[in-house]
């Protein structure tokens, strides 16, 4: 995946603030969804982690004109046990933070797996959009979450459906242990 890093501050800080400004035109044209069907569906990863669905948002169709599929991970800073089911609720208030980036389609809202790490999982248009976005938002995620835990994987030409359908097309090399955490195994 090579070395990850976050823009810097007035980038990142700018970026985030023209996607609230765009989240809004969206959301007064009833452009976003939260789609149902996916919710309590369960991903298993290669690092033996697993974890549910919590919601789904998409843009119009969900369905990008040059796709890839974007994993984001995270641990928040002193978030335990019931701590998590208010994170979950409230987390619903950070969609103006991705929802009007450039090249949103959709995301999948992973709750917490065992090892307490929150997982996003987007199909975004255009990989380049989509490192731009993961780079942006890690300025908002190291706000509240444990130093070190934040990373990301882009997945180009890959629609994120196609690979919870078939998660053999992402698998990297056996012996990556760095992508253990991102390569979906199945779904339950």
């Amino acid at each position: 995946m090579g070395e990850q890093k976050p823009l810097a501050p007035g980038e990142a800080w700018r970026a985030v603030a023209a996607c609230v400004l765009s989240t809004f035109a969206l959301l007064a044209q009833h452009r976003v969804r939260l789609p149902k069907e996916r919710q309590a569906m369960r991903l298993r990863f290669a690092d033996g982690t697993s974890a549910p669905v919590y919601r789904e948002t998409r843009l119009g169709s969900g369905l990008a004109k040059s796709p890839c599929t974007l994993m984001v991970t995270f641990r928040l800073r002193l978030v335990h046990g019931p701590a998590h089911t208010l994170f979950r609720t409230e987390s619903l208030l950070n969609t103006p933070l991705f929802v009007g980036f450039p090249g949103f389609t959709s995301k999948l809202w992973l709750a917490h797996d065992e090892r307490d790490r929150y997982r996003g999982v987007y199909e975004w248009d255009g990989p380049e959009r989509a490192v731009h976005y993961a780079r942006s938002l890690w300025r908002v995620l190291a706000l509240v979450s444990v130093p070190g835990s934040i990373r990301y994987a882009v997945l180009p030409g890959l629609r994120r459906d196609d690979i919870l359908a078939n998660p053999g097309l992402a698998n990297g090399p056996a012996s990556d242990d760095d992508a253990a955490w991102w390569r979906i195994q199945g779904t339950a």
